[in-house]
């Protein structure tokens, strides 16, 4: 086995592993906490989940295999099923970071009429036109014969195994269906999370009004506090944009280059180095990884939830000291009418 197989297969390792991991603890945190079932976000994300998880335990495995053995994984039909799965899990996973993100855009925007505008029967909608769009790709795939093993990525997926006069119709397929997927999710997501982040900015600017004129009338405050303030005027800055960078960038990263190697390698005679492939497929399926820190584990309530799992695996209290309730005076009052100062700004929008 050459240097750069056995990178790959140690890459495609440990993407299988921390996939399967994190995934399964969202789904336990999901399961543990109520409010986080309650919330129409919480569907969508389950959804996700259980999409990534199934392709961790499907796809991602027999990819390991064909990487190791050079071999095709398992026989035909079974490749076929895989083939189907990996179509339509991706293409679902794909739709629900979309949801996710109108969700988010309706939520920021129009955070007094969020829970008239987003319920759980638009969101049960939602989820059902994922499923069909999904499974219309995936059925037409299958019953055209266009999925099975493609020795460039080493996996089970869409591959054209009938004629040569079928392969304008497989281009057009596979054209149409990246332009339907990847590019409208593309899309939807710049589109909606740069929306969101204009209104973030839009706020943080009121708050950090509000905040310098807080400190102006505390004139006995502490000069600790007043530079704790401004701190924490440019952390929040700061974060909108990250949190953004974040959504996008990693849906970018991990699916362009697989994007991008489909549609070139239609119009190309020239194969494609095999370790370029499975590096391409090993990115897309880094996305299923990535998805649970980027839109449930990083934020606090799925944070507080694993703590409280945790402690209560441990038989122990959460840790509530006094040196964690107890505040000063004066930092108390600084904190409030900030946080009053958000609030009014929010509802002035």
């Amino acid at each position: 086995m050459h240097t750069a197989e056995l990178a790959l297969s140690l890459l495609l390792v440990v993407i299988i592993v921390v996939s399967l991991l994190s995934n399964v603890l969202v789904l336990i945190c999901f399961l543990y906490n109520a409010e986080i079932r309650k919330q129409v976000p919480g569907l969508f994300i389950l959804n996700l989940t259980f999409c990534n998880l199934l392709l961790s335990a499907s796809s991602m495995p027999l990819t390991l295999f064909g990487v190791l053995s050079n071999a095709h994984p398992g026989g035909h039909i079974f490749c076929q099923v895989v083939g189907f799965l990996d179509t339509f899990l991706t293409t679902n996973s794909m739709l629900s970071m979309a949801a996710l993100s109108i969700d988010r855009w309706v939520a920021v925007v129009f955070p007094l009429s969020y829970h008239s505008r987003i319920r759980h029967r638009d969101a049960v909608i939602a989820l059902a036109y994922t499923w069909v769009h999904s499974l219309s790709f995936s059925v037409v795939a299958a019953c055209l014969s266009w999925v099975g093993y493609h020795q460039l990525y080493a996996s089970c997926t869409l591959c054209n195994g009938r004629a040569v006069n079928a392969k304008t119709q497989f281009a057009i397929y596979t054209v149409v269906q990246h332009s339907l997927t990847f590019l409208l999710v593309s899309v939807v997501l710049c589109v909606t999370y740069l929306k969101v982040l204009k209104v973030a900015r839009f706020h943080c600017k009121r708050i950090d009004v509000i905040t310098m004129q807080t400190l102006v009338l505390l004139v006995d405050i502490h000069p600790s506090v007043r530079q704790r303030c401004l701190e924490e005027q440019k952390r929040r800055r700061q974060r909108a944009t990250r949190k953004i960078s974040t959504f996008i960038g990693t849906f970018v990263i991990c699916f362009t280059p697989y994007v991008i190697t489909r549609i070139v390698e239609l119009f190309v005679k020239e194969p494609f180095n095999p370790n370029w492939g499975v590096l391409c497929k090993s990115l897309a399926y880094s996305k299923a990884a990535c998805d649970p820190f980027v839109y449930s584990l990083l934020r606090h309530q799925y944070r507080k939830t694993c703590s409280d799992i945790i402690n209560r695996l441990l038989k122990r209290s959460s840790p509530n000291g006094s040196g964690h309730q107890q505040e000063n005076g004066k930092i108390g009052r600084a904190k409030e009418i900030v946080k009053d100062g958000e609030v009014e700004a929010r509802h002035t929008h």
